[in-house]
C-alpha cells in the first residue's frame, strides 16, 4: 500500500510518456488528493527498461501490457482501491480511512498530523459532495 498526502493511493493503469514515447497500460498509483501520479513500484524497474529500449529504438508507441508476466490483481492486490470501483466508494473509504486516522492523531496529541488529515477531510467531502451532486 502506497501513501501520498496522507491518502491510500488508488491503483490504476495509464499512459505515460517516456521522451517521445508514449506507454499505455502502465500500472500506476494515483493520489486521490493531489492527483499526483507513479508507476507501481512492483513494475517500476520493467517500465523504466522497457521505456528506455523502446525510446533507443524510436518506437513512438508500446502497450506494456504485452511484456508484464503479472496480472491486474496480483500488482493491485495491496491497493485498498482501484479506479474501476465506484467514485463514490473510493472517496468514502478514504473518508473512513482519514477519520480513524484523525482519531489515533489526537489520542497520541499530534496537532500537525491532524491538520493535515483535516485538510485532506475537506479534500474528499468536497470531491464526495460533487459526486452526488453529478449523479
Amino acid at each position: 500500500m502506497s501513501f501520498c498526502c496522507g491518502a491510500s493511493m488508488v491503483g490504476t493503469k495509464g499512459t505515460l510518456k517516456h521522451y517521445r514515447t508514449q506507454v499505455h497500460n502502465v500500472p500506476l498509483l494515483l493520489c486521490p488528493v493531489c492527483h499526483r501520479v507513479e508507476v507501481h513500484y512492483k513494475v517500476e524497474h520493467e517500465y523504466e527498461i522497457l521505456a528506455e529500449y523502446a525510446h533507443g529504438d524510436g518506437v513512438s508507441e508500446i502497450d506494456f501490457g504485452d511484456f508484464i508476466m503479472e496480472d491486474e490483481e496480483t500488482i493491485f492486490g495491496n491497493c485498498v482501491n482501484v479506479e474501476d470501483e465506484d467514485p463514490l466508494h473510493i472517496v468514502q473509504s478514504q473518508i473512513d480511512m482519514a477519520l480513524d486516522l484523525l482519531a489515533v492523531a489526537k489520542g497520541i496529541q499530534d496537532k500537525k498530523w491532524e491538520s493535515e488529515l483535516k485538510k485532506r477531510l475537506a479534500v474528499m467531502s468536497r470531491r464526495k459532495a460533487r459526486l452526488h451532486y453529478n449523479k
